[in-house]
């Protein structure tokens, strides 16, 4: 039978049953009256499809806050964070270590992690202004993270966003000091952005410092990358692939997330209701990152398709079925949405939709 934890680890100790149960860790205040309407339906898995394929598919609801207004906030909040990172990291000597910098961090890409941070830092009442430095931050570990995941030691791929890997693009030593140069100056904009302007006090600049650093370091990313790369080949459960995924991807997701928080203000209660949210939406990307892989061609994608079947690794469909791991994702859909229903709607909404818009995403 599978258990499967605070949004989190799939303890797995028999065949993947067919009916999933997410467990949430209890919490202390009530929640108030649920206004989820979503559901869900299977997708086709037709790679060579043009028409909508992605993992799950969403019926309208009848909330004020439709799916118009968040395709507008996604929008508008990743133009802003495409200007401030823009910004961040000019054109300066030495200018190939800084193109190449610049090629991964503005290649473009969904800018999840940012407008998480703000959605984040506005839904405990921060503004946006609070929460740049800490949704530049993200952007730049995981830029970071791009590139050396595509490393020839590391994943080896070629292709990232429909064009050459950082490294293919400038060299294995150049790409390799690029991301070093991310990585730090991820730290540096929080600190300088945070501190600066007098806007965030000290105390809670600190907290998100201390959040990121170990969403990226041992107990994190690196975690996460180093038993992925050891489980290549290997027979891996349901438990070591969560291990995985709870840390290579959804860790720098829920760190978004409770930096966001942080900045603007929330409660120790508020904080770690986010993280959970976070969390499940973590996982909820790599769900649908796996399936995506087996049912999507790589001019779909913008990335290499069907790599972790060559590579013999574990994914979510190899272990569960395509059919079991589209219901895991719903499991976690709902699970992070129950994470905000006690707070206000209005602020909540564009979360909601985040966690459906990842859910049925295409590429």
């Amino acid at each position: 039978m599978a258990k499967i934890g605070p949004c989190g680890l799939l303890h797995h100790t028999a065949p993947m049953a067919p009916n999933l149960k997410l467990h949430i860790p209890p919490r202390t205040a009530p929640l108030k009256t649920k206004n989820s309407a979503v559901s869900f339906r299977c997708a086709t898995a037709d790679p060579t499809s043009t028409a909508s394929s992605s993992v799950l598919q969403l019926q309208p609801d009848q909330e004020g806050f439709g799916f118009d207004d968040f395709k507008h906030y996604m929008a508008s909040k990743a133009a802003a964070v495409n200007e401030a990172l823009d910004r961040a990291l000019p054109l300066r000597h030495p200018e190939r270590l800084h193109e190449s910098m610049r090629y991964s961090l503005l290649a473009g890409g969904k800018r999840v992690r940012p407008v998480l941070a703000i959605a984040a830092c506005e839904l405990v009442g921060g503004d946006e202004a609070a929460a740049a430095p800490v949704a530049c931050a993200v952007e730049l570990v995981h830029a970071m993270s791009l590139v050396h995941d595509d490393l020839p030691c590391m994943d080896d791929d070629a292709l990232r966003r429909g064009r050459p890997a950082n490294h293919v693009a400038f060299g294995v030593s150049t790409a390799l000091l690029a991301g070093d140069a991310l990585l730090a100056l991820a730290f540096e904009h929080v600190a300088r952005g945070c501190t600066g302007g007098g806007s965030v006090p000290a105390e809670r600049a600190l907290r998100a410092v201390a959040e990121l650093g170990n969403a990226v370091g041992a107990e994190g990313l690196a975690a996460g990358q180093v038993v992925d790369l050891a489980s290549e080949g290997a027979a891996v459960g349901l438990a070591t692939l969560e291990y995985i995924h709870v840390h290579k991807t959804a860790r720098l997701l829920e760190a978004a997330a409770v930096c966001g928080a942080i900045v603007g203000g929330g409660t120790d209660e508020e904080v770690e209701s986010i993280r959970r949210y976070a969390r499940c939406i973590g996982l909820l990307f790599q769900v649908v990152d796996d399936v995506l892989d087996v049912t999507r061609a790589s001019e779909q994608l913008g990335k290499t398709a069907g790599k972790d079947l060559a590579a013999d690794k574990a994914t979510y469909p190899k272990l569960m079925g395509i059919d079991g791991a589209r219901a895991y994702a719903a499991e976690l859909v709902a699970s992070a949405e129950a994470e905000l229903d006690w707070f206000d709607a209005n602020r909540a909404a564009p979360l909601r939709h985040l966690a459906r818009f990842i859910a049925y995403r295409q590429n």
